[in-house]
């Protein structure tokens, strides 16, 4: 459905796409997974034809995201990063402004926002302006869904709402798969990996892998070590003098060590019992996650 083959583009002196190729599957949630600058917008902007690239060469379906850019249009629906919908107009007045924009009707493609539309029922009179951050996409997704897209492309869309919202965020595109809709996703969220189909791991512009989340998992080859207790983020400096082939770093309420060498909990226990910081701390070899997948790559990729 969405064909790349070594899309470039360059600002200036920064490189944001670095020839970026991969297929994506008619039917999948795709998932761009990086942090902020790491060019998942600017890809997404190729892809709904607000940009062209430098280099190489992009289509959605038969389309040619240059030559075919008008075609493109009537198939996707796109969701920028910003919310960018009229908010003196109340949500019932964007949903039909929309839907006249590409020649339908609301009642016309409904059974695509039901589901959605529970959330918004409500509000339907309330003014954009005044929807909370978790409506406000809701809505989004609703305008962008108003003409039965092939194809959405949504730029970040879970960045800056609650976990709640973000849940059932992702409850509801879960559910438009019924619907053999494509979905393209970017999120800086580690985490919402497991939403998707399959993920492509971004940094700086650079494509770090592409494969399914439990794929990504399998192919983590080192032991992975979480420390617990209380503040164990003050035991970083000490554990830092590791060998240079351990991996340390804190993530949430835990320090985890990565080394290639699964009897070195041993050397991991002995620092322990021998540090200055006196605490009760304990140490379980764990599964890798999305973000220790991504850090490992990024290590192979640029030896940080």
């Amino acid at each position: 459905m969405i064909s790349l083959q070594g899309i470039s583009k360059i600002f200036g002196a920064i490189t944001a796409l670095d020839n970026i190729s991969f297929e994506i599957n008619k039917g999948e949630i795709f998932g761009l997974i990086g942090p902020d600058g790491s060019g998942k917008s600017t890809l997404l902007r190729i892809l709904a034809t607000l940009l062209r690239p430098s280099a190489g060469h992009a289509k959605i379906g038969k389309y040619d995201v240059e030559v075919d850019y008008k075609a493109i249009r009537k198939i996707i629906g796109y969701m920028p990063g910003q919310f960018s919908l009229y908010p003196d107009l109340s949500v019932e007045e964007n949903l039909n402004f929309f839907a006249h924009i590409f020649g339908t009707r609301l009642e016309e493609n409904y059974f695509l926002l039901r589901d959605i539309f529970t959330y918004l029922e409500p509000f339907r009179k309330r003014r954009a302006s005044h929807l909370s951050g978790g409506m406000k996409q809701k809505l989004a997704l609703s305008c962008a869904l108003i003409h039965r897209p092939t194809i959405l492309l949504l730029d970040e869309p879970t960045t800056g709402i609650d976990p709640v919202s973000r849940a059932e965020f992702l409850m509801l595109l879960k559910n438009l798969k019924k619907h053999e809709i494509t979905i393209l996703i970017s999120t800086p969220y580690m985490d919402e990996a497991s939403a998707c189909d399959r993920i492509a791991l971004f940094k700086n512009g650079k494509l770090l892998g592409v494969d399914t989340p439990g794929g990504f998992r399998e192919a983590y080859k080192r032991t992975l070590y979480s420390i617990r207790g209380i503040r164990p983020a003050r035991l970083l400096p000490e554990l830092r003098t590791l060998p240079s082939h351990c991996w340390v770093y804190a993530s949430g309420n835990e320090v985890k060590v990565s080394t290639p060498n699964p009897n070195e909990i041993y050397i991991l226990r002995e620092m322990l019992d021998r540090s200055t910081i006196k605490q009760n701390y304990q140490i379980h070899v764990i599964e890798p996650d999305i973000e220790d997948c991504f850090i490992a790559r990024m290590k192979d990729t640029y030896g940080e």
